[in-house]
């Protein structure tokens, strides 16, 4: 049976390993899964890749096991417990042998500076990081005899970049890696120039802009590598999505959306830095104004707040205006484990992106919005029109659709 590879880009952090956890308790039995959409009946008929055939290998920047980690996650949430923990050890020492050293490249202060952080993973060139990457990423294909491959972005936010010539253009972009022009990449442009490179399915699972150029978007489609981004959508924004066109529908005119974040973990440890955070808040922001429009008073903030650990908290407050210009509020709280809630959707995507490669699909995959805050170049964002465009997919690639 040919196996498809699932390589994640941060691959002891917590949504990574809730991934790998997830995966073998999924393929041994011991637990459903609830939360992936491909394993609804609206994918049945669409040959995605069996949960059973995913392997999972990756790149990571801080010293560690996985074990270590599913056991750090247990104490801090409880989201993976003990017992199946052990159950999976296992499975969690075959797929660390798949984890090789990652690449640092103009990664910026808050990443630097993470405990356990292997400095050894730092590059001054990006020609040369991008062939440590490719490398990694044959030789785990061959070794796992893969049919296919995907390549999911699950590390740290990045701070923005500074615009450079090269990002509009590949070729541009592939001079200035040869030449040795740092400034032009962040980890994940080296990610995407590799994943194109090997014809791999690419995810950016963040945030970070520097991913999703229009020239690493230029080299995935020229490699055949379907792709899809960013900023994975788990909670707050879920909520605002589905919530956020009930004022437009009603008629209700919102006039301040306020939303106020608490999270800790590395995430919230890496938020605490300006840049990255301005990254984070320029992903959530955009949804209303794309629903509601551009007079709505709308602000995010974001505060880390240690103890919290995985299990982030939301605040919102909207404020509108009803009948006979009254004026209303609606308030609401989400508390959730944030990895719980993306591990179902990075196989998820995992599992689209190899199928839609199978097939012979490349480029952006925009059926996918319904899984990021800033689903790349759509402006779609309320989520029933999203699940819709899902399920228009699905029922065109499905052999049991009359």
């Amino acid at each position: 049976m040919a196996s498809t590879g699932l390589w994640l880009v941060g691959a002891r952090g917590g949504i990574s390993t809730t991934v790998i956890a997830g995966l073998a308790a999924l393929k041994s039995g011991r637990k459903k899964p609830t939360g992936l959409i491909t394993e609804t009946t609206l994918f049945d008929g669409c040959d995605l890749p069996p949960l059973e055939d995913l392997v999972v290998g990756g790149h990571e920047i801080r010293t560690g096991t996985l074990l270590e980690s599913a056991q750090a996650i247990n104490s801090d949430s409880g989201s993976i417990r003990s017992e199946l923990i052990e159950a999976i050890r296992a499975d969690l020492e075959a797929a660390d042998e798949r984890i090789r050293p990652g690449i640092l490249i103009n990664a910026g202060e808050a990443i630097l500076s993470l405990e356990g952080v292997d400095q050894d993973c730092r590059h001054d060139h990006p020609a040369e990081a991008v062939a440590q990457v490719e490398k990694d990423l044959r030789t785990f294909i061959e070794d796992n005899r893969l049919e296919s491959l995907v390549v999911a972005i699950l590390s740290s936010t990045e701070a923005s970049i500074a615009e450079h010539p090269a990002h509009s253009k590949g070729i541009d972009l592939l001079s200035a890696m040869n030449s040795g022009e740092v400034e032009a990449f962040r980890s994940s442009t080296i990610y995407a120039i590799a994943a194109a490179n090997v014809g791999a399915g690419f995810i950016n699972f963040t945030p970070s802009p520097a991913a999703l150029l229009p020239a690493t978007c230029e080299l995935l489609e020229a490699g055949g590598s379907p792709y899809a981004g960013s900023d994975g959508k788990t909670g707050e924004t879920l909520v605002k999505s589905a919530l956020a066109p009930m004022f437009a529908q009603r008629a209700l005119k919102v006039l301040s959306w306020q939303g106020y974040n608490m999270l800790g973990d590395r995430d919230g440890e890496i938020l605490a830095h300006e840049e990255n955070r301005q990254t984070k808040l320029s992903s959530k922001g955009e949804l209303i104004e794309h629903i509601l429009g551009e007079d709505v008073h709308n602000q995010v903030s974001i505060d880390y707040v240690p103890s919290l650990g995985d299990n982030k908290t939301a605040w919102d407050l909207i404020h509108f205006e009803g009948f006979l210009d009254h004026r209303m509020t609606m308030q609401f709280t989400w508390q959730g484990c944030d990895a719980i809630l993306a591990a179902p959707l990075v196989l998820d995507l995992a599992r689209l992106l190899a199928a839609a490669g199978k097939r012979g699909e490349s480029g952006l995959q925009k059926h996918c919005a319904i899984f990021f805050k800033s689903p790349h170049r759509c402006r779609i964002h309320d989520l029933a029109s999203q699940y819709r465009a899902l399920a228009d997919y699905a029922r065109r690639n499905s052999s049991t659709t009359s």
